[in-house]
């Protein structure tokens, strides 16, 4: 079962162009800020009761897409060092396999927004959030080994990753973990 795991990784092919690389995870985090039809995300975001610190929406849009950026720079960087054929083969393979984990955060990502907003599901939303954030640790510690860079990269990832888990755990809660009723009620 795990000689499939590979296959789901973003093609190396992708991964070494450096705009590739960098702006496929914009693109796909743009697409599912628009799929959640973003009005209604943002009506609801409105309505919930929210921890101390939650930042306006506009705040996430911009937030998002240069963390993306960032780490979409990061992957390219252990795509073009780790995967080269001068590479030891060590390190090609925590290359390929610490990619395979980049492409599976990127999807468990991607999944927290229609998670939370869309099936209006904090409790599971909060696992996937909290799944990242051990995930890109790990993530950080394999890079290190093979680019500093590109492990640094991960910590403003990181470190927003940390804080939307405070803002998702603390909306559950202060929600009671259910979300069906709250949105502003258009007038």
């Amino acid at each position: 079962m795990t000689t499939y795991i590979p296959s789901l990784t973003i093609p190396s092919v992708v991964l070494q162009h450096s705009a590739a690389s960098v702006l496929l995870p914009i693109a796909l985090g743009t697409a599912v800020g628009f799929g959640t039809r973003p009005s209604k995300t943002q009506k609801t975001y409105l309505a919930l009761k929210q921890p101390p610190l939650r930042p306006p929406p506009w705040v996430f849009g911009p937030v998002w897409t240069v963390l993306y950026g960032v780490m979409g720079y990061a992957s390219h960087r252990i795509a073009t060092i780790g995967l080269r054929s001068s590479a030891s083969p060590a390190i090609v393979e925590t290359a390929q396999n610490s990619l395979t984990l980049y492409t599976v955060q990127l999807g468990l990502n991607l999944a927290w927004m229609p998670l939370f907003f869309v099936a209006k599901r904090p409790s599971e939303a909060s696992i996937d959030i909290v799944t990242l954030i051990g995930m890109n640790a790990y993530l950080a510690y394999l890079w290190s080994s093979i680019d500093e860079v590109a492990a640094w990269c991960q910590v403003p990832y990181l470190g927003w990753l940390g804080f939307a888990t405070y803002l998702c755990v603390g909306a559950g809660y202060l929600n009671g973990w259910d979300l069906h009723d709250k949105e502003v009620k258009e007038e």
